[in-house]
C-alpha cells in the first residue's frame, strides 16, 4: 500500500488512473479467461474478433463518461438541494449505509432501465447503442465495447433518480459512499452478464440479472426475439415494464446487428455521426441457430 500511495504522489493524475485500471484488467483476466475457458457457452478465442478495439474502449470509458458526468450530476445535485426541505435529507443522512444503498440501486435500476430502453427506441440514441450492439462474440469484455456517449446517457439516467431523491450526499458532502457504490457494483456486474458462460441458476434468474438474461439482450435470433432485458442487475424491471425474456434452457444462436459497423475505435466513435442506423425491430432473421442445454 505505501508503493502504491508513492506511485499516486509522483504520477500525474492521469497517468495514475491508466495504472490503476491496468492493474484492475489484469484482475479481470485473471478471473474471466479461466471462467470462461472451462465453463464456456461457446468455444472462442481469448483474442477473439475486436478484442483490441474492445481493450481500447475498456480504458476509454473508465475514464471519459467519468469527467462528462461531473457536471450534470452536480448541478442536479445542487438544484434538489435548495428546493428540497432540509428535514428530508437529514432523514435520508439518518439511514444506515446499507439501506440507503439498497434503495439507490433499486431507483437506479428503473432509471437505467428506461435510459437503456431509450436507446434501443429513439434512432438518434440507438445509432450511438448499435456500437455495443454490433458485437458478434460475447464475452466479459463486451461490456465495455460502447460509445463513450451512450455510456453517459444510461449513466446519468441511472444517477438521476438517486440524486434526486436524497440517496445521494444527503448532508450536501462532495464524498459519499452511495453512488460510488453503485457504479462499482453495476460495472462489476455487468462485466459478469456479458461473459461467455452457460451457467444457469435456476429460481435467482428471477431476483437477479444472470448471463442466460442478458445475452438474450443480445440476440439476434429475430424481431420477436429483441429489444428484451434492459435491466442490468433486477430482472423484476422488466418483467413490471413488459419487455422481459429467458427460456429455461435455450440461448441465443447469434449476436450481433444487421447495419455495419466501423472496424476500428475511431471510425466507430465517428460512425453515429455520419450514419443512420435501422432499428433493431428491422432485424428478421430467424431463430434457427439457439442453444439448447438439456
Amino acid at each position: 500500500m505505501e508503493a502504491l500511495r508513492q506511485l499516486q504522489q509522483n504520477l500525474p493524475p492521469f497517468l495514475f488512473d491508466v495504472f490503476r485500471l491496468a492493474i484492475w484488467l489484469l484482475l479481470l483476466l485473471g478471473i474471466f479467461v479461466p471462467l470462461e475457458r472451462f465453463f464456456a457457452l461457446r468455444r472462442q478465442k481469448v483474442l477473439r474478433k475486436a478484442f483490441v478495439t474492445d481493450l481500447a474502449y475498456y480504458f476509454l470509458n473508465s475514464l471519459l463518461p467519468r469527467l462528462l458526468l461531473v457536471l450534470p450530476i452536480s448541478m442536479v445535485a445542487m438544484v434538489v438541494h435548495q428546493l428540497v426541505a432540509s428535514g428530508f435529507y437529514s432523514w435520508q443522512a439518518n439511514m444506515p449505509l446499507w439501506l440507503r444503498f439498497l434503495a439507490a440501486l433499486t431507483v437506479g435500476e428503473v432509471g437505467s432501465y428506461w435510459g437503456h430502453r431509450w436507446m434501443h427506441e429513439i434512432p438518434v440514441l440507438w445509432r450511438f447503442h448499435a456500437i455495443h450492439h454490433s458485437a458478434e462474440e460475447m464475452d466479459w469484455l463486451v461490456n465495455t465495447r460502447a460509445h463513450p456517449l451512450d455510456m453517459v446517457f444510461t449513466r446519468l439516467c441511472g444517477l438521476l433518480p438517486i440524486y434526486g431523491l436524497g440517496l445521494a450526499q444527503p448532508t450536501g458532502n462532495e464524498l459519499d459512499t452511495v453512488p460510488m457504490l453503485y457504479v462499482v457494483v453495476g460495472t462489476a456486474w455487468s462485466f459478469f452478464i456479458h461473459a461467455n458462460v452457460r451457467w444457469r441458476f435456476g429460481w435467482l434468474e428471477w431476483l437477479i440479472s444472470t448471463p442466460a438474461f442478458h445475452h438474450w439482450h443480445h440476440t439476434k435470433d429475430g424481431p420477436a426475439y429483441v429489444n428484451r432485458n434492459y435491466a442490468a442487475i433486477f430482472p423484476c424491471v422488466d418483467w413490471l415494464f413488459g419487455t422481459s425474456y429467458l427460456p429455461a434452457k435455450r440461448w441465443p444462436g447469434r449476436y450481433g446487428i444487421d447495419t455495419p459497423t466501423a472496424p476500428g475505435l475511431l471510425g466507430q466513435l465517428l460512425q453515429p455521426f455520419v450514419r443512420r442506423e435501422k432499428s433493431r425491430l428491422a432485424q428478421s432473421e430467424p431463430a434457427s441457430q439457439a442453444v439448447t442445454w438439456k
